[in-house]
């Protein structure tokens, strides 16, 4: 009895044992990399996201480490500190908490010139991403590589975990007309990659101005599996942007983020941005019996009133601010099933199919969100959501082709 008492004690030891907590690049640098910044001046692209484990931002760390010299910041859209406004021009200051001069990478200059580099040993790289083409800060990351390589500086990225997932891609490949700030280089909606892997391919496919490959190193992250979704990595979830309040956000993102492109509000300016989907024009119980009809995978289309307003460092001039708006909630209830893009192309199909006399596309912008023409134009012909999906098939087979030799983890 005794035996059976101890093994099953040891057993239920093994299956209580806590998951590894996963480290991010940021903390595997101090830890035991150190010798890439010992002794260098040091440029920082980064925003609020790039925290270490001890709750201390990156460039504060950097500032106090006594063998390197924090010269300058970089800021991404939102800012250094994250306290910008989506899409509001971000200007050049002077960090409080560091006093190290600040230049913005949203705005006019997207991309860091000579003149602020000219005190540059290393520019290093860390923000959190949130795993779709269309977030600008993979943008900002490529052009910041560019950067460097013009100016023979090396680049680090210091690397921090895909929040929907490392496996999940979709959606079709950016064609080369429709490259712009939201989709810089040739890749699917959800691409399924760190920002390292992104930075590695790059490289290799010759991205870059020039096709001249920046000096490249990625400090990878520890005990990270591509299985994982954020909230599974013991992580603290910080909003990369003001309108990312969660992973169930980041999850709806790469498909819901395309409604952008239309007339119909994302759900900006409520508490469930790119979940909430409307318009004043819209009946909502029709649209969500029409789109569960569709029996996507993963999501429940629940019917939804809501009325966006101006958050203040959140939403600003949402659309219908103050309207009541009819639409649908994206309620996702499995989302390892659950394919974001398809849904999101579905929600605009539904709404054309019902509401067709009001919906009305922004061409050039929803087309360069979706990273191709055929989308807007496929729903306007009437085609079917699952027609639409069989367009960019095969050149998603020929993207995981190349995607394969720039995974840095295999597991």
């Amino acid at each position: 009895m005794k035996k059976i008492f101890f093994f099953l004690l040891c057993a239920s030891l093994i299956v209580a044992k806590p998951a590894k907590k996963l480290k991010t690049g940021a903390d595997v640098l101090f830890e035991s990399r150190t010798e890439l910044i010992k002794g260098k001046k040091i440029g920082l692209i980064t925003n609020h996201t790039a925290k270490l484990s001890n709750g201390k931002h990156l460039a504060d760390a950097l500032h106090e480490f006594a063998g390197a010299t924090l010269v300058v910041l970089f800021g991404p859209e939102h800012g250094v500190r994250g306290d910008a406004p989506d899409g509001r021009t971000v200007r050049d200051t002077t960090d409080e908490k560091t006093g190290v001069p600040v230049y913005s990478l949203y705005g006019k200059v997207n991309k860091p010139t000579p003149e602020m580099l000219k005190n540059v040993d290393v520019l290093i790289f860390d923000i959190q991403d949130v795993g779709a083409r269309f977030y600008t800060f993979i943008s900002t990351m490529f052009l910041g590589m560019e950067a460097a390589a013009e100016n023979n500086i090396p680049f680090i990225v210091l690397d921090r975990p895909n929040p929907i997932t490392g496996v999940r891609v979709e959606g079709p490949v950016r064609i080369d007309s429709l490259k712009s700030f939201v989709g810089w280089v040739p890749i699917p909606i959800a691409h399924g990659m760190t920002v390292g892997e992104l930075a590695v391919m790059a490289n290799l496919q010759g991205w870059l101005k020039n096709r001249k490959p920046a000096k490249l190193t990625v400090v990878e992250m520890e005990n990270w599996k591509r299985s994982q979704w954020f909230d599974e990595t013991l992580l603290t979830w910080i909003k990369p942007s003001p309108n990312m309040i969660t992973t169930r956000t980041a999850a709806v993102y790469p498909g819901s983020c395309m409604i952008e492109g239309t007339n119909v509000s994302e759900g900006r300016g409520t508490d469930k941005p790119f979940e909430y989907i409307g318009a004043p024009w819209i009946n909502g119980k029709e649209l969500a019996k029409l789109l569960n009809e569709q029996h996507l995978p993963g999501v429940k289309f629940e019917p939804v009133e809501f009325t966006p307003v101006e958050i203040p460092n959140v939403a600003s001039h949402p659309k219908y601010s103050d309207h009541v708006c009819g639409g649908v909630y994206v309620n996702v209830t499995n989302r390892i099933k659950f394919e974001s893009v398809k849904t999101g192309i579905a929600v605009i199909w539904g709404i054309h199919s019902l509401f067709n006399d009001s919906l009305t596309f922004r061409e050039r912008g929803f087309d360069r969100l979706a990273g191709t023409p055929v989308i807007r134009e496929m729903i306007l012909q009437g085609k079917t959501v699952n027609e639409i999906e069989e367009t960019w098939k095969e050149e998603l087979q020929a993207f995981m082709k190349l995607r394969k030799e720039s995974l840095l983890y295999l597991k």
